[in-house]
């Protein structure tokens, strides 16, 4: 049983990473990183990081390349919104559909002068993240455009409506009872099918710690979004995305085809996939969650600054390193470079409570994803050894 705990915390390193670094900032910050407004705050800071990270990760899988160009796809479509939505009265709805083909036609571009005309990504991404912060920056002019209507920062920043129950919120509850068994459920279903198909399944008393952790951190943010004001919307926007794009990758014949052609694309091509598509379909997706990201953003400002998205690409470039994906390409998971992000917020949020200072903060970061590459490049000239 030892040694089968020991193995699957090897498999879930960066989980025990961050649950150690919870531990260690809830002693450092007398328990107020747990607080439940804390809780919340976390999610609402990074929700734009996950959206990119999620985007980065296909890039990263091809084979190590990145979009640069996020965190000006994410100032433009901010812009953009601030102009259509506050200055011309646009309906919100159409606004937001337009921002969302600014992303993809973004994408589309870069994604065919990378694919088809086998420019570096690096290079098309840089002068992407230059062009388009340029064009943002002409269409706002220096100023800044705020405030955002109230019915348009609701689609993002509300709360579902819901009666207390003994000082709870009775829909996040119900939500979070819900989410909680089905991953028992399907916890308990997968296990079962390793094995049938596998000799080295983990051992059922892993299996049930595992689960029971993995429950009891789900409840305990169940309860924390419950006594604060309940289950926020972005979360919804969060779990759909999650789960759509967790799906796409590890369940279709698609989304297999980013890990043929980062592990090995003249494999790949051999064999009928077409890698010159699946470098295309990264960064259209890339540019249409960037997007996305800027609607969230701009939301939560109530604002379309000149500074907005600023070093966002390397927040997700980071998270998505941290989160297991390789710097090879060919390896890394949506659920892993989540964990990934959230390790990154709880990092700059423990720091922020114990106030430290912003440059201070940007040397831990660089330190950490220093740490993820080298320790993915050793892994890489390990397995290759063996």
């Amino acid at each position: 049983m030892n040694s089968g705990i020991l193995d699957k915390m090897k498999k879930n390193s960066m989980v025990v990473i961050l649950l150690v670094v919870i531990i260690i900032f809830t002693i450092l910050t007398g328990g107020n990183v747990l607080l439940p407004q804390n809780i919340n705050n976390i999610i609402s800071q990074n929700a734009y990081v996950i959206v990119l990270t999620v985007g980065m990760l296909f890039c990263i899988l091809t084979g190590g390349n990145i979009d640069l160009s996020v965190g000006s796809v994410v100032a433009l479509v901010g812009s953009l919104a601030g102009v259509m939505v506050v200055k011309m009265h646009m309906n919100i709805y159409l606004s937001i559909g337009i921002c969302l083909a600014v992303g993809l036609v973004i994408g589309a571009i870069q994604g065919y002068l990378i694919a088809y005309i086998k420019a570096p990504s690096f290079i098309v991404t840089l002068a992407g993240m230059m062009v388009w912060r340029g064009v943002s920056l002409v269409i706002l002019q220096g100023f800044t455009i705020a405030p955002f209507p109230e019915n348009y920062s609701r689609l993002f920043n509300s709360y579902i409506p819901s009666p207390e129950v003994g000082g709870l919120d009775g829909v996040c509850m119900v939500v979070g009872f819900m989410i909680i068994l089905a991953y028992v459920l399907n916890a308990v279903k997968n296990h079962h099918a390793e094995k049938k198909i596998s000799m080295a399944e983990t051992s059922t008393p892993v299996f049930i710690v595992e689960t029971v952790l993995v429950a009891a951190g789900l409840l305990f943010v169940t309860y924390s979004l419950a006594k604060f004001r309940g289950f926020p919307v972005i979360l919804i926007l969060l779990g759909i995305i999650v789960f759509l794009y967790n799906y796409y990758a590890s369940r279709t014949v698609n989304g297999r085809h980013y890990y043929a052609v980062g592990g090995n694309e003249n494999a790949a091509t051999l064999s009928g996939i077409d890698a010159r598509r699946v470098y295309f379909k990264a960064y259209v997706n890339s540019g249409f969650l960037a997007a996305i990201a800027g609607l969230m953003v701009v939301a939560r400002f109530n604002s379309a600054t000149p500074t907005l998205g600023d070093g966002y690409e390397m927040d997700a470039i980071a998270a998505a390193y941290i989160g297991g994906a390789s710097a090879y390409g060919g390896v890394g998971t949506v659920w892993q470079v989540v964990i990934g992000a959230v390790f990154m917020g709880v990092l700059n949020n423990g720091m922020s409570i114990m106030g430290i200072d912003a440059d201070f903060q940007r040397i831990v970061k660089g330190v950490v994803l220093a740490i993820a590459v080298v320790f993915d490049i050793v892994s890489k000239r390990r397995n290759v050894a063996e």
